[in-house]
């Protein structure tokens, strides 16, 4: 099992750059994990729900929620709601069983107030904000008691849509490129894919 430190090593080198919303990202995960009593996911045994969108200061939260879940967008284990809050459920995929953890709204709220969030307002890339300024608030991300930053809700049931991984393929009848059948369309011309059909209804 990683321990948070190995796995902010690991979320930095995926990530990109050092800030506070990827640890934000590990910790909340983390916490929704151990309390449903899961492990990071192998294959599919996770399934993530984030309410994070984009065009916000804190998407990089999401990498931090991917990193300790093992629920990537490879495989197919993860959605993404676009409502722009910094909110996300976690489903133990056999049992249903899913808790929804989001960050507190007055920390949400101070933490957009920070000296290293007014440089990313000014237009400074987050790599070049100085470790001066990121390394304390990282630390403090890393240190701090979860009650001060984490609203983790209850244990709830949730229906996930069953359905099985797609090993056939075709070739689409206008491109001509090889396809999973499961994502191939009737037409005119034969069974074409979804980048050839959108093609035809523009």
């Amino acid at each position: 099992m990683n321990t948070l430190n190995d796995l902010f090593e690991i979320g930095k080198k995926f990530h990109g750059h050092k800030c506070p919303a990827m640890p934000l990202g590990l910790r909340a995960a983390l916490a929704a994990m151990r309390k449903l009593g899961v492990k990071h996911a192998q294959d599919k045994e996770l399934y993530l729900i984030s309410e994070t969108g984009k065009g916000h200061a804190a998407g990089c939260f999401l990498d931090g929620l991917m990193v300790a879940t093992g629920c990537t967008y490879g495989k197919s284990n993860i959605e993404k709601k676009y409502y722009n809050k910094m909110a996300f459920t976690l489903v133990e995929v056999a049992t249903g069983r899913a808790i929804r953890v989001r960050l507190k709204d007055n920390f949400f709220g101070n933490m957009l107030k920070s000296p290293s969030v007014k440089l990313r307002q000014d237009g400074v890339p987050p790599q070049d904000v100085p470790a001066e300024i990121a390394d304390p608030l990282v630390d403090k991300v890393l240190n701090m008691p979860e009650e001060m930053f984490l609203e983790i809700g209850e244990t709830t049931k949730v229906e996930l849509p069953k359905g099985k991984g797609c090993f056939e393929t075709a070739l689409c009848a206008k491109c001509g490129e090889r396809t999973f059948v499961n994502k191939l369309v009737d037409s005119p011309e034969g069974k074409i894919c979804l980048a050839c059909k959108e093609k035809l209804e523009k």
